[in-house]
């Protein structure tokens, strides 16, 4: 797939990171004219619909004449899954005319009409144009999705949504305690990607301690393949190996901490241990030359033609790099290195989490149809669609079986259940988009890696841009329930 201006222009991660689309500019389908309609009633918002019966087919009460506005962020995963989705809606509820489009410029279309009181139903809020989610849900611009995680999930009458749903889904939508106002329907697996051919080759497995990475680099450097490659003008993908090998070594606390910013949070030895563990990669001449000046394309297609064995990356480098991926490469993801035994948690604890954040506005006409579609997109059928067709999992805790998984993803459910309860997700580039992407990532583990600081000066300069987000009033701060 080709890439959009997605982490330039706006965070890094699960907002956006995990789609990309081939076409730039704005996919036009019949209704786009919908997207900037602006309300009848002058701005002064619009008339709810009132509430159907509820049944044991419509647990939420849809009004089954109500009419349904649906937008999505038209990126890599395109818009196919949603309008297979739609079709099983408009079969629910025959006399409900739903009204569909796609379009990657979110904010700039939906803004004006969360102003004016005239939001649509359901919102796919993605991409490098997306709305700010915490000044939504701190203006309460946003519905709380409680009731569609207490409905029966669509599959099964006796089970609830949320108990359909994978690890960290629900935390993952809640800002500051119990409403649910975010939804993330697709689930990445953060960590190492590499080709199993090349480790074969190499006649290695994969390095479970640091002692053993730094010797398997030294090894393959011998045939003339660097260790590690990276996004290196974007540096902010480094966290998706380095962030759980933290909490791997010191423990779930120490990333919580990081992630509430905690006075002297990234003074804590495990983070001191693995920055020093990464800087070793630098000095001993484990990354591939040149690195500091590739982009994530650059970086991922000189990994991709064996360049360098590993690659700290998310799931959807499978899709992106379809291109340059040889047929026999063998991809697959693991967890981090850790260190040694003394390390907190066990070898696999692996960071995954939710992407692509659905939301229902608080001033939605039909907000019960909004949940309803979700419900749907939960259950296994639309579930399985997606991974099939996007080579993605989903929120829902299954939808793979019977389908022929790609390596990457085949490697990832594996991670996945290998790591069982020790799936970490760091909140910090979801709390703190820019602290996290051109503080921390850029000026300081960007530096580092290439050399231009020490360990012990990148964690006090890292430390000290925490700070400064931790004392200024002008950005909201979160912190772990």
């Amino acid at each position: 797939m080709g890439s959009t201006a997605h982490h330039r222009a706006e965070g890094v991660g699960r907002r956006d990171l995990i789609k990309r689309s081939a076409a730039l500019g704005l996919i036009a389908t019949p209704g786009m004219g919908l997207l900037s309609a602006c309300a009848s009633s002058g701005g002064d918002g619009q008339d709810k619909a009132e509430q159907g019966k509820k049944t044991a087919k419509n647990p939420l009460g849809v009004n089954d004449t109500a009419g349904l506005e649906f937008v999505l962020f038209d990126g890599g995963f395109g818009k196919e899954y949603a309008e297979d989705a739609v079709k099983i809606y408009e079969h629910d509820f025959p006399k409900a005319k739903v009204r569909f489009a796609a379009t990657q410029k979110i904010q700039s279309t939906l803004q004006p009409r969360f102003n004016q009181g005239t939001p649509p139903d359901l919102i796919d809020n993605s991409g490098a144009e997306q709305m700010d989610m915490g000044v939504l849900v701190g203006k309460n611009q946003l519905a709380d999705l409680t009731a569609l995680l207490d409905a029966p999930s669509y599959d099964d009458p006796r089970k609830k949504v949320r108990d359909t749903l994978r690890p960290g889904i629900v935390e993952m939508g809640q800002f500051d305690g119990d409403p649910v106002w975010i939804l993330y329907y697709a689930y990445t697996v953060y960590g190492v990607w590499y080709s199993q051919k090349a480790l074969d080759s190499l006649d290695a497995a994969y390095p479970e301690t640091w002692d053993d990475m730094l010797a398997l680099c030294a090894k393959a450097k011998k045939r003339g393949i660097a260790g590690w490659t990276y996004a290196g003008k974007y540096p902010y993908y480094i966290p998706f190996s380095l962030y759980p090998m933290i909490g791997k070594v010191g423990g779930r606390e120490v990333l919580d901490a990081i992630d509430n910013l905690e006075p002297n949070a990234w003074k804590h030895p495990a983070v001191k241990a693995c920055f020093e563990a990464y800087y070793e990669l630098y000095k001993k001449g484990y990354i591939l030359q040149g690195t500091p000046g590739l982009d994530h394309i650059q970086s991922q297609t000189a990994w991709a033609k064996g360049k360098a064995l590993f690659l700290p990356n998310g799931s959807w480098v499978e899709n992106e790099s379809a291109n340059v991926i040889p047929p026999d490469f063998g991809l697959a993801v693991s967890a981090p290195s850790g260190l040694d035994a003394s390390d907190k948690l066990p070898f696999g604890t692996i960071w995954a989490s939710g992407g692509e954040p659905f939301i229902v506005p608080a001033k939605a006409k039909n907000a019960e149809g909004g949940m309803e579609q979700l419900r749907i997109m939960l259950s296994e059928a639309s579930s399985k669609n997606f991974t099939a067709k996007v080579k993605s999992l989903t929120a829902f805790n299954g939808g793979t079986s019977g389908i022929t998984l790609t390596p990457g993803l085949k490697s990832g459910v594996a991670a996945l259940e290998k790591a069982g309860s020790n799936v970490v997700n760091p909140r910090l580039q979801d709390w703190y988009v820019q602290l996290q992407k051109e503080k921390i990532g850029v000026s300081g583990l960007g530096e580092m890696m290439a050399g231009r600081l020490t360990p012990a000066e990148a964690i006090k300069k890292i430390q000290s841009f925490a700070d400064e987000a931790a004392k200024d009033s002008s950005i909201k701060h979160y912190k772990h329930q």
